[in-house]
């Protein structure tokens, strides 16, 4: 509680809000975009424990496990990817999820900093296989909002899925704007 208190301030100490208008499930996938700069990790590492999270898991490029940024990362939650691996990071994430009571993991879809409408759908297998909700976030730096107001349910048609997703983002304004494509 002193932990969510201590962000929350920290938050509106740097002019940001929460909008949250769903309860976290003890189990999901949070699908957070716009995902245009290194400032949305802050964002993001504050917010967590705003809205009420306990757990701690994110991706994170495998790049940024060197010292002394490893130790960083990890006591936060990160879990490395290596990207240049043939490994189903799907799979190891749905048996991670499925052995545990909690799971909370952040992923931001578009996979770069750069501009990309070919979103990755890593997040939605792993909470469809996981059989697990989306949590849609958003970080709107326009009006330094943090957003929570929608929890999505996969079904079999993972194309409408990701285009109903993706026009959920419409509207929020990145860091950097030009980056940001749906």
């Amino acid at each position: 509680m002193l932990k969510q208190k201590i962000s929350a301030f920290i938050l509106k100490v740097c002019g940001w809000k929460i909008e949250k208008e769903v309860d976290l499930p003890e189990k999901c996938v949070f699908c957070i975009a716009p995902h245009t700069s290194n400032w949305d990790f802050f964002v993001g590492f504050f917010a967590y424990p705003a809205i009420g999270g306990t757990g701690k898991q994110f991706m994170i490029k495998k790049d940024w496990f060197v010292f002394p940024f490893n130790l960083f990362f990890k006591a936060a939650g990160g879990i490395p990817v290596d990207r240049s691996k043939k490994v189903s990071t799907v799979d190891q994430l749905v048996e991670a999820c499925n052995n545990t009571d909690h799971f909370h993991l952040g992923i931001t879809p578009e996979g770069t900093r750069s501009a990309n409408s070919n979103w990755k759908r890593g997040f939605y297998y792993i909470a469809k296989n996981a059989n697990i909700p989306i949590v849609l976030i958003y970080f709107d730096y326009g009006k330094k909002v943090v957003g929570l107001k929608k929890i999505f349910h996969p079904t079999d048609d993972a194309d409408a899925d990701m285009a109903e997703i993706k026009d959920y983002y419409r509207g929020v304004t990145a860091k950097y704007p030009e980056k940001f494509v749906i």
